[in-house]
């Protein structure tokens, strides 16, 4: 036991198959073989020749797809009419000005393009002043600064904080206490905000 090795040797790798019939290949082929300027470096080479023209196609295809998907969006967005009256009315508004200072060209001088941009552009701006009104108005901080609990447990936070800058950890009661505070401010809002 243990003496023999569970692994053949390593002669017994090579495997050797005979046939009972002779392999022949006809003279034509084997001139045709080695008449051949072709080597497997010259095919390798043709292949990588070939892959990368078709490759180079594909990507002019999709190029060409690309900007003929391009062209149609930007007619599709030129053609579309404006609806925003109010950004038109107010641009009306101020192109006097900006035509008097600019040396008399107008409005009628731009691009159709030009007058597009600018009127996305304000109509996006004033998009953006109604959110921030909106916002605004939905402002929370004035209802947790106007609540004394939550202020006052604010305050013992603060306080205690730099009473104890170097061991802040000591500030556990007070940061419970305005959890707590906060807690209660917060239920109270959910409790509104269902009804």
């Amino acid at each position: 036991m243990g003496q023999s090795t569970s692994k053949p040797p390593p002669s017994s790798t090579q495997h050797v198959f005979a046939s009972e019939s002779p392999v022949r290949f006809s003279q034509e082929l084997v001139d045709a073989l080695q008449a051949s300027p072709e080597t497997d470096s010259t095919r390798s080479k043709d292949l990588e020749l070939h892959i990368q023209t078709r490759v180079a196609s594909e990507l002019t295809r999709l190029e060409a797809e690309q900007s003929r998907a391009l062209r149609d969006l930007e007619e599709k967005i030129s053609s579309t009419p404006d609806t925003t009256t109010e950004s038109s009315n107010s641009q009306s508004t101020t192109t006097p000005d900006q035509s008097q200072s600019s040396g008399g060209h107008d409005l009628m001088g731009k691009k159709e393009g030009d007058k597009k941009r600018d009127l996305g552009r304000e109509s996006v701006l004033k998009e953006i002043e109604m959110l921030r009104r909106k916002l605004g108005e939905r402002r929370i901080s004035d209802e947790v600064d106007g609540d004394k609990g939550v202020k006052k447990a604010k305050e013992e936070v603060v306080q205690c904080l730099r009473v104890n800058d170097r061991r802040p950890l000591d500030c556990w009661r007070e940061v419970e206490a305005f959890k707590r505070e906060v807690g209660r401010l917060e239920r109270g809002f959910i409790e509104r905000v269902v009804r």
